[in-house]
């Protein structure tokens, strides 16, 4: 029996995640573990490096599997490449030392969120970036950034107010670049609760109009109330970039 990990990049759209659900079959996972039971003629199970939601997107996701097979990782590879269908894609297969996981190993992740800042029309990309026309003030997002920095307790940022589990994590940066029209924020962190991204940058998006202070980001945090931090931005805006073990 052999470990694998699989770099895959897909368009979220269509999806309702990347967790396979009891109530549909149009999860990335569940497509992947009933393609690769299928190649492999063995049930396959497979997992990720973290759970994308609803409509997010990957450029890099990374899950591990394992199975028995004479197959090399190049001919599975373009076999796995020839069935997925065009939304997924697979990158690149490797066998790894047996106790690679791709979610435990897992050290460090970056996401991407994309704003399209304009009225423009933008319809090449429109599945790609929210839009939000109104003027912001970036200088004053970029420094309300630097509560959220090091490592907290980010309940206040997080919409699963029944998790049981600790809310403690660690961004390590946060940068925010305009290219053209484009607002792009890019968190780096060890991990990130469900929906943490998109409310902070919600949140950003609140202090760009001038809604709210850098000091009640700081507030929300210690507070740890999601009450006070903002709206959650729309998941299509969202890419899981990169993971690093």
């Amino acid at each position: 029996m052999k470990n694998y990990s699989l770099t895959l990049c897909y368009d979220g759209t269509r999806y309702k995640g990347w967790q396979k659900q009891g109530n549909t079959d149009s999860t990335i996972q569940e497509k992947l573990e009933k393609l690769l039971s299928r190649l492999l003629k063995q049930d396959i199970e497979v997992a990720g490096s973290g759970r994308t939601d609803a409509g997010v997107h990957a450029r890099r996701q990374v899950c591990s599997f394992r199975a028995e097979t004479g197959l090399s990782c190049e001919e599975l590879l373009s076999l796995i490449r020839q069935y997925l269908p065009e939304d997924i894609g697979a990158a690149e297969l490797h066998a790894v030392e047996p106790r690679f996981h791709a979610r435990l190993s897992c050290r460090e992740k970056t996401y991407v969120y994309r704003v399209w800042n304009s009225s423009d029309p933008n319809v090449f990309e429109r599945r790609y970036m929210c839009s939000f026309p109104d003027a912001l003030d970036v200088e004053s997002m970029r420094a309300a950034t630097a509560p959220l920095l090091g490592t907290h307790d980010f309940t206040a940022f997080c919409s699963d107010g029944r998790m049981k589990k600790s809310a403690v994590r660690t961004v390590k940066d946060i940068r925010i670049d305009r290219i053209g029209n484009e607002l792009r924020f890019e968190l780096t962190g060890d991990g990130f609760l469900y929906n943490m991204v998109r409310i902070i940058v919600g949140t950003l998006l609140e202090v760009g109009l001038g809604k709210r202070s850098a000091a009640s980001v700081s507030a929300a945090l210690e507070a740890k109330d999601r009450a006070l931090a903002g709206p959650t931005a729309p998941a299509h805006g969202l890419i899981l970039w990169d993971v690093r073990y």
